[in-house]
Protein backbone atom coordinates (compact mmCIF):
# COMPACT_ATOMS: atom_id res chain seq x y z
CA UNK A 1 0.00 0.00 0.00
CA UNK A 2 1.13 3.29 -0.65
CA UNK A 3 0.67 5.95 1.70
CA UNK A 4 -1.87 7.91 -0.39
CA UNK A 5 -3.53 4.62 -0.09
CA UNK A 6 -3.41 3.73 -3.55
CA UNK A 7 -3.17 -0.07 -4.61
CA UNK A 8 0.29 -1.03 -5.96
CA UNK A 9 -0.57 -3.10 -9.30
CA UNK A 10 2.03 -4.99 -11.52
CA UNK A 11 2.77 -3.10 -14.44
CA UNK A 12 0.74 -4.10 -17.64
CA UNK A 13 3.06 -5.57 -20.54
CA UNK A 14 3.04 -3.11 -23.44
CA UNK A 15 1.53 -4.99 -26.68
CA UNK A 16 5.35 -5.63 -28.04
CA UNK A 17 5.80 -7.49 -24.60
CA UNK A 18 2.79 -9.27 -25.21
CA UNK A 19 3.31 -10.27 -28.54
CA UNK A 20 6.73 -11.83 -27.59
CA UNK A 21 5.37 -13.94 -25.09
CA UNK A 22 2.58 -14.99 -27.41
CA UNK A 23 5.37 -16.27 -29.66
CA UNK A 24 7.37 -17.89 -27.02
CA UNK A 25 4.27 -20.01 -26.09
CA UNK A 26 3.33 -21.13 -29.81
CA UNK A 27 7.18 -22.09 -30.54
CA UNK A 28 7.35 -23.78 -27.16
CA UNK A 29 3.75 -25.42 -27.90
CA UNK A 30 5.25 -26.44 -31.36
CA UNK A 31 7.99 -28.02 -30.51
CA UNK A 32 6.35 -30.42 -27.70
CA UNK A 33 3.97 -31.11 -30.20
CA UNK A 34 7.46 -32.18 -32.79
CA UNK A 35 9.03 -33.95 -29.45
CA UNK A 36 5.73 -36.29 -29.21
CA UNK A 37 5.28 -36.80 -32.52
CA UNK A 38 9.82 -37.51 -32.77
CA UNK A 39 8.51 -39.85 -29.68
CA UNK A 40 5.72 -41.89 -30.88
CA UNK A 41 7.47 -42.23 -34.76
CA UNK A 42 10.42 -44.01 -32.79
CA UNK A 43 8.28 -46.29 -30.95
CA UNK A 44 6.24 -47.64 -33.80
CA UNK A 45 9.81 -48.00 -35.77
CA UNK A 46 10.96 -49.86 -32.88
CA UNK A 47 7.62 -51.81 -32.54
CA UNK A 48 7.37 -52.54 -36.43
CA UNK A 49 11.51 -53.27 -35.79
CA UNK A 50 10.78 -55.80 -33.53
CA UNK A 51 7.97 -57.61 -35.09
CA UNK A 52 10.12 -58.09 -38.17
CA UNK A 53 12.57 -59.61 -36.19
CA UNK A 54 9.95 -61.73 -34.39
CA UNK A 55 8.62 -62.41 -38.35
CA UNK A 56 11.98 -63.22 -39.33
CA UNK A 57 13.37 -65.65 -36.50
CA UNK A 58 10.09 -67.62 -37.10
CA UNK A 59 10.34 -68.11 -40.32
CA UNK A 60 14.02 -69.59 -39.75
CA UNK A 61 13.14 -71.44 -36.58
CA UNK A 62 10.40 -72.90 -38.80
CA UNK A 63 13.01 -73.96 -41.90
CA UNK A 64 15.28 -75.28 -39.61
CA UNK A 65 12.56 -77.38 -37.96
CA UNK A 66 11.78 -78.55 -41.49
CA UNK A 67 14.85 -79.76 -42.25
CA UNK A 68 15.00 -82.13 -39.35
CA UNK A 69 11.76 -83.33 -40.27
CA UNK A 70 12.68 -84.41 -43.55
CA UNK A 71 15.38 -85.98 -42.35
CA UNK A 72 13.32 -88.03 -40.16
CA UNK A 73 10.86 -88.72 -42.64
CA UNK A 74 13.86 -89.96 -45.11
CA UNK A 75 14.75 -92.41 -42.39
CA UNK A 76 11.46 -93.42 -41.68
CA UNK A 77 11.01 -96.96 -42.81
CA UNK A 78 7.11 -97.16 -42.36
CA UNK A 79 4.06 -95.58 -44.70
CA UNK A 80 5.77 -92.65 -43.27
CA UNK A 81 8.71 -92.82 -45.45
CA UNK A 82 9.73 -89.68 -47.80
CA UNK A 83 11.61 -90.14 -50.98
CA UNK A 84 14.52 -88.02 -52.24
CA UNK A 85 12.38 -87.57 -55.44
CA UNK A 86 12.40 -83.55 -55.60
CA UNK A 87 8.83 -82.94 -54.58
CA UNK A 88 8.02 -80.34 -52.27
CA UNK A 89 6.39 -81.69 -49.04
CA UNK A 90 4.40 -79.13 -47.72
CA UNK A 91 4.00 -78.57 -43.60
CA UNK A 92 2.76 -76.07 -40.93
CA UNK A 93 5.27 -75.61 -37.94
CA UNK A 94 4.76 -72.97 -35.62
CA UNK A 95 3.17 -69.55 -37.07
CA UNK A 96 4.86 -70.57 -40.48
CA UNK A 97 3.77 -72.29 -43.16
CA UNK A 98 6.39 -74.38 -44.84
CA UNK A 99 7.79 -76.49 -48.12
CA UNK A 100 10.38 -78.66 -47.73
CA UNK A 101 12.53 -81.23 -50.54
CA UNK A 102 14.83 -83.55 -50.63
CA UNK A 103 17.20 -84.62 -53.78
CA UNK A 104 19.61 -87.26 -53.29
CA UNK A 105 22.93 -86.05 -55.00
CA UNK A 106 24.03 -88.95 -55.22
CA UNK A 107 23.11 -88.54 -59.12
CA UNK A 108 24.66 -85.86 -59.78
CA UNK A 109 28.20 -85.34 -61.18
CA UNK A 110 31.22 -84.76 -58.97
CA UNK A 111 33.60 -82.56 -60.72
CA UNK A 112 36.00 -83.62 -58.90
CA UNK A 113 36.01 -87.08 -59.40
CA UNK A 114 34.64 -87.26 -62.80
CA UNK A 115 36.89 -88.57 -65.77
CA UNK A 116 37.64 -86.14 -68.36
CA UNK A 117 35.34 -88.11 -70.46
CA UNK A 118 32.18 -87.84 -68.40
CA UNK A 119 33.26 -84.02 -68.02
CA UNK A 120 33.10 -83.76 -71.89
CA UNK A 121 29.54 -85.74 -72.14
CA UNK A 122 27.88 -83.20 -69.65
CA UNK A 123 29.66 -80.32 -71.29
CA UNK A 124 28.21 -81.34 -74.70
CA UNK A 125 24.66 -82.03 -73.21
CA UNK A 126 24.41 -78.80 -71.90
CA UNK A 127 24.82 -76.93 -75.24
CA UNK A 128 28.85 -76.55 -75.88
CA UNK A 129 30.03 -77.17 -79.09
CA UNK A 130 32.85 -80.19 -78.82
CA UNK A 131 35.29 -78.17 -79.40
CA UNK A 132 34.79 -76.00 -76.12
CA UNK A 133 33.38 -79.19 -74.59
CA UNK A 134 37.15 -80.13 -75.03
CA UNK A 135 39.03 -77.21 -73.47
CA UNK A 136 36.51 -76.66 -71.17
CA UNK A 137 36.81 -80.10 -69.76
CA UNK A 138 40.19 -80.23 -69.65
CA UNK A 139 40.52 -76.66 -67.73
CA UNK A 140 38.45 -78.37 -65.34
CA UNK A 141 40.78 -81.11 -64.74
CA UNK A 142 43.25 -78.91 -64.54
CA UNK A 143 42.21 -76.78 -61.90
CA UNK A 144 41.68 -80.30 -59.65
CA UNK A 145 44.96 -81.20 -60.56
CA UNK A 146 48.26 -80.59 -58.58
CA UNK A 147 50.92 -79.49 -60.73
CA UNK A 148 52.10 -76.15 -62.68
CA UNK A 149 51.90 -77.66 -66.47
CA UNK A 150 48.83 -77.89 -68.13
CA UNK A 151 47.21 -80.60 -70.04
CA UNK A 152 47.03 -80.20 -73.72
CA UNK A 153 44.08 -78.69 -74.28
CA UNK A 154 44.00 -77.35 -70.22
CA UNK A 155 45.36 -74.29 -68.34
CA UNK A 156 47.25 -73.37 -65.90
CA UNK A 157 48.34 -70.43 -64.17
CA UNK A 158 49.93 -68.55 -67.14
CA UNK A 159 46.65 -69.41 -69.57
CA UNK A 160 44.24 -67.60 -66.56
CA UNK A 161 47.17 -64.52 -66.39
CA UNK A 162 47.23 -64.60 -70.37
CA UNK A 163 43.25 -63.97 -70.37
CA UNK A 164 43.42 -61.01 -67.91
CA UNK A 165 42.01 -62.92 -64.92
CA UNK A 166 44.03 -62.58 -61.44
CA UNK A 167 43.17 -66.44 -60.14
CA UNK A 168 44.76 -69.40 -61.09
CA UNK A 169 43.58 -73.28 -60.83
CA UNK A 170 44.49 -74.24 -56.83
CA UNK A 171 45.51 -77.47 -57.77
CA UNK A 172 43.46 -78.70 -55.62
CA UNK A 173 39.49 -79.73 -55.44
CA UNK A 174 36.26 -77.90 -55.89
CA UNK A 175 35.00 -76.37 -53.07
CA UNK A 176 31.51 -75.28 -54.10
CA UNK A 177 29.75 -75.94 -57.46
CA UNK A 178 30.08 -72.36 -58.06
CA UNK A 179 34.02 -72.19 -58.25
CA UNK A 180 33.04 -74.07 -61.43
CA UNK A 181 32.17 -70.66 -62.59
CA UNK A 182 36.16 -69.89 -62.03
CA UNK A 183 37.35 -72.18 -64.40
CA UNK A 184 39.12 -70.59 -67.43
CA UNK A 185 36.41 -70.06 -71.09
CA UNK A 186 33.36 -70.79 -68.62
CA UNK A 187 30.48 -68.28 -68.94
CA UNK A 188 27.97 -66.95 -66.26
CA UNK A 189 25.36 -68.53 -68.33
CA UNK A 190 27.23 -71.76 -69.39
CA UNK A 191 27.73 -72.18 -65.64
CA UNK A 192 24.45 -71.68 -64.37
CA UNK A 193 23.19 -74.62 -66.90
CA UNK A 194 25.54 -77.30 -65.25
CA UNK A 195 24.60 -76.40 -61.40
CA UNK A 196 21.67 -78.35 -61.49
CA UNK A 197 23.92 -81.82 -62.82
CA UNK A 198 26.73 -81.55 -60.81
CA UNK A 199 27.87 -81.63 -56.74
CA UNK A 200 31.04 -81.46 -55.05
CA UNK A 201 29.78 -83.59 -52.18
CA UNK A 202 29.11 -86.48 -53.81
CA UNK A 203 31.39 -89.75 -52.95
CA UNK A 204 32.15 -92.55 -55.61
CA UNK A 205 30.18 -92.75 -59.41
CA UNK A 206 27.37 -91.24 -60.66
CA UNK A 207 24.73 -93.50 -59.30
CA UNK A 208 22.25 -93.54 -62.77
CA UNK A 209 19.10 -94.74 -61.37
CA UNK A 210 19.30 -91.34 -59.17
CA UNK A 211 20.88 -89.48 -62.33
CA UNK A 212 18.09 -87.10 -64.43
CA UNK A 213 17.89 -86.86 -68.25
CA UNK A 214 21.17 -85.03 -68.87
CA UNK A 215 23.52 -86.74 -66.79
CA UNK A 216 21.79 -89.89 -67.52
CA UNK A 217 23.04 -88.98 -71.27
CA UNK A 218 26.10 -88.40 -70.15
CA UNK A 219 27.04 -90.75 -69.02
CA UNK A 220 26.04 -93.09 -71.75
CA UNK A 221 27.85 -90.45 -74.18
CA UNK A 222 30.62 -91.28 -72.01
CA UNK A 223 30.14 -95.00 -71.86
CA UNK A 224 29.92 -96.17 -75.59
CA UNK A 225 26.21 -95.44 -75.72
CA UNK A 226 25.38 -97.53 -72.79
CA UNK A 227 24.13 -96.32 -69.32
CA UNK A 228 26.29 -98.34 -66.81
CA UNK A 229 24.47 -100.28 -64.09
CA UNK A 230 23.05 -99.03 -60.93
CA UNK A 231 24.71 -100.66 -57.79
CA UNK A 232 21.46 -99.79 -55.79
CA UNK A 233 20.77 -97.80 -53.35
CA UNK A 234 23.33 -98.74 -50.26
CA UNK A 235 25.12 -96.91 -47.37
CA UNK A 236 25.08 -93.19 -46.70
CA UNK A 237 23.68 -90.78 -49.06
CA UNK A 238 23.98 -87.54 -50.15
CA UNK A 239 20.74 -85.30 -49.70
CA UNK A 240 20.11 -81.80 -50.44
CA UNK A 241 17.36 -80.58 -48.42
CA UNK A 242 15.60 -76.72 -48.96
CA UNK A 243 13.04 -75.94 -46.86
CA UNK A 244 10.97 -72.51 -47.65
CA UNK A 245 9.06 -71.42 -44.84
CA UNK A 246 6.09 -67.97 -44.91
CA UNK A 247 5.68 -66.67 -41.14
CA UNK A 248 1.88 -65.29 -41.12
CA UNK A 249 3.39 -61.83 -41.26
CA UNK A 250 4.63 -62.49 -44.67
CA UNK A 251 8.64 -62.60 -43.42
CA UNK A 252 10.14 -65.70 -45.65
CA UNK A 253 13.51 -67.58 -44.95
CA UNK A 254 15.16 -70.47 -47.12
CA UNK A 255 17.25 -72.88 -45.52
CA UNK A 256 19.38 -75.02 -48.08
CA UNK A 257 21.60 -77.93 -46.61
CA UNK A 258 23.62 -80.71 -48.06
CA UNK A 259 24.01 -83.58 -45.30
CA UNK A 260 24.94 -87.07 -45.45
CA UNK A 261 22.48 -89.72 -44.46
CA UNK A 262 23.06 -93.34 -43.10
CA UNK A 263 19.71 -95.04 -43.03
CA UNK A 264 21.68 -98.01 -41.73
CA UNK A 265 22.59 -95.99 -38.64
CA UNK A 266 20.97 -92.94 -38.46
CA UNK A 267 23.98 -90.95 -38.41
CA UNK A 268 23.77 -87.29 -39.83
CA UNK A 269 26.82 -84.96 -41.10
CA UNK A 270 26.07 -81.78 -42.70
CA UNK A 271 28.43 -80.79 -45.52
CA UNK A 272 27.14 -77.31 -46.29
CA UNK A 273 24.61 -75.29 -44.65
CA UNK A 274 23.31 -71.53 -45.67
Amino acid sequence: MRADGETRGLCPLDPAQRGFALLIVLWTMILLALLVAEITSAGRSEAQLAANLRGAAVAEAAADGAETTAIFHYLDASALHWPADGLWHRLRIGDAAVAVSIIDEDGRVNPNTASLELLVALLRRTGVDPGAAAHLAAAMVDWRSPGPAPSAQGAKVPQYRAAGMAWGPPGGPFQSAGEIGLVLGMTPMLAARLRPHISVFTAGDVDPALADPVVRAALADANGGVVPLSAGVSGARTLRITARAVASDGSRFTRTSVVRVDPSTGEVATLAWR
